[in-house]
């Protein structure tokens, strides 16, 4: 019988430990979720599928760059959630047929997601899929990264990508490495 007893009570202590764990993983994955968000889902999906872009990687960026805030204005001039500057903007909205008025156009969400990933998938095309190098040149602009490789700081193939010499560029790109993985982690 205090054998019976004792098995019970293991049993029980190992019910109440997987409890517990479980509910510290459900409340692990709520919180990283709050932070790790998927604002404006709609017009992430729409526009990353339409660029053959992973969703999970343009809300990566989209937290690296504005953390989902959309009446966002950088110090350089980059504006809304994705963070473009306007003659990029104005530049790739003739490519998607979007027409843009005014740099106000830039906060609207769909509008500013919608040039976003088109001009992340030009980068990507552009670095023959490479995307990290097409992150780079999303951050320091695609003459610095063309220059990166034709000096030899960094290699064609994006290989030694922690050889970016700007170390805002650098920990961009880390960032949004580390950030994709959480994402995939969270909502795949």
């Amino acid at each position: 019988m205090k054998r019976k007893i004792k098995i019970l009570i293991i049993v029980l202590l190992i019910l109440t430990i997987l409890i517990i764990l479980f509910g510290v993983l459900k409340i692990q994955n709520y919180i990283l979720k709050k932070i790790y968000k998927t604002n404006y889902s709609e017009y992430v999906y729409k526009y990353s599928e339409e660029n053959n872009i992973d969703p999970l990687l343009t809300f990566a960026i989209i937290k690296a760059e504005s953390n989902f805030k959309r009446n966002i204005k950088s110090k350089s001039g980059a504006i809304g959630l994705m963070q473009l500057m306007e003659s990029t903007a104005l530049e790739e909205a003739k490519e998607v047929n979007q027409e843009i008025t005014v740099t106000e156009s830039l906060y609207n969400p769909e509008i500013n997601i919608k040039i976003g990933t088109k001009y992340y998938a030009k980068l990507i095309k552009k670095y023959d899929g490479n995307s990290l190098l097409a992150l780079a040149a999303y951050n320091a602009g695609i003459g610095n990264v063309d220059n990166w490789i034709k000096q030899g700081i960094i290699k064609e193939d994006g290989s030694d990508i922690e050889n970016i010499p700007f170390k805002e560029t650098n920990s961009y790109v880390r960032k949004i490495v580390r950030d994709y993985k959480i994402y995939q982690q969270l909502y795949k």
